[in-house]
């Protein structure tokens, strides 16, 4: 299945249908008064997330959706059909989007979740309804009332516990490929990641989702290589995962060009919690190991973990370490949701 994660989509809901004009004309009936009906309801666009999907490819294909209108009244006092509604289904994660693309509408992270993009219309009272003591003929009816139409996006963010960040070929896939059951596409030439993957990732009885994007490149917020879109998988993620090629002659720039692209993005990806880690060691002895590592640590600030997606040597103390970082993030952000919860 190809992957799609931004969308454009025309909606339009439905129309009231017009009240009905109508008397009774009937043998028997002496004096017949109003009988028309009112006009039925236009459909309503909804969106709603539901399980299974993990792509928004099926809005390639179709971008216009437009709900039916109501029928109108009809005499004898019926009122006229309502018009279907319209459910836009999409994965956990999706963002809706008004055509600025910059005003968020809703933000789905649930199963189940249902928003109401385009109320249709009411329909219109048909003469019926405005009979009274001084108007028993009355000869009126109201149109039904427009449909709303908009344009939207439909943006998809990745529901993960922890993003791997790198540049290309710095061993991300062979990482996620080593730690999980994802089989991602391995190669050995640059940007052979062209969307991003999912794994399922286990260590010490415990289990969390890591994403893998993409490699970004110096000026990927200018649009170089694939660009830095890729980077809203991972704004959901309680830690980042930065892997950095300890085979590289230039360790700590290619550590600083990740940081300057997290930074031109904006967001709080620059400032989100990370686990760095040196990978691909098992390419150099003892001695270059120790020079790596110094490199990148005074070019981090702070400790580096040591790895090789191909050997799985450090693999567990890494996922212990994301492991680890995941919980921490869990606790601090509860006190905040029961904060929100609770209300005097």
């Amino acid at each position: 299945m190809k992957f799609l994660d931004l969308a454009k989509v025309y909606i339009r809901s439905g129309g009231g249908g017009n009240g009905c004009i109508s008397f009774r004309r009937e043998k028997n009936a002496e004096y017949g008064g109003p009988n028309g009906g009112d006009g039925g309801k236009g459909g309503t666009v909804w969106v709603e997330v539901v399980d299974g999907l993990n792509t928004l490819i099926d809005f390639r294909y179709q971008q216009h959706f437009f709900a039916k209108s109501g029928q109108s009244g009809m005499g004898q006092q019926r009122t006229g059909k309502d018009g279907d509604d319209i459910v836009l289904r999409v994965p956990v994660g999706t963002e809706i989007l008004d055509e600025d693309q910059e005003t968020v509408i809703a933000d789905l992270t649930e199963v189940g979740q249902r928003i109401q993009l385009a109320k249709g219309g009411n329909g219109g009272f048909g003469n019926l309804h405005f009979k009274s003591a001084t108007n028993q003929a009355p000869r009126r009816a109201n149109p039904g009332q427009e449909g709303v139409e908009r344009t939207i996006w439909l943006k998809l963010k990745l529901i993960a516990d922890s993003g791997l960040l790198g540049l290309p070929n710095a061993g991300k896939s062979t990482f996620l490929a080593a730690s999980s059951n994802a089989r991602p596409k391995i190669a050995d030439y640059p940007f052979t990641t062209l969307h991003p993957n999912l794994g399922v990732v286990g260590v010490d009885n415990a289990e969390f989702v890591i994403a893998d994007i993409p490699g970004l490149i110096a000026g990927a917020h200018e649009g170089r290589g694939i660009g830095d879109r890729f980077l809203g998988h991972v704004e959901r993620c309680s830690v980042l995962l930065h892997l950095v090629d300890g085979t590289s002659d230039t360790i700590a720039e290619d550590y600083r060009t990740i940081i300057g692209e997290l930074e031109a993005y904006g967001g709080e990806l620059a400032t989100k919690n990370r686990v760095t880690a040196l990978n691909k060691i098992d390419a150099l002895d003892d001695e270059e190991r120790a020079e790596a590592q110094a490199e990148l640590e005074a070019a981090v600030g702070g400790s580096v973990l040591m790895m090789s997606g191909v050997s799985r040597e450090g693999l567990p103390e890494v996922l212990r370490a994301v492991k680890a970082e995941i919980e921490d993030d869990r606790i601090r952000s509860k006190p905040a949701e029961e904060a929100e919860s609770w209300s005097p």
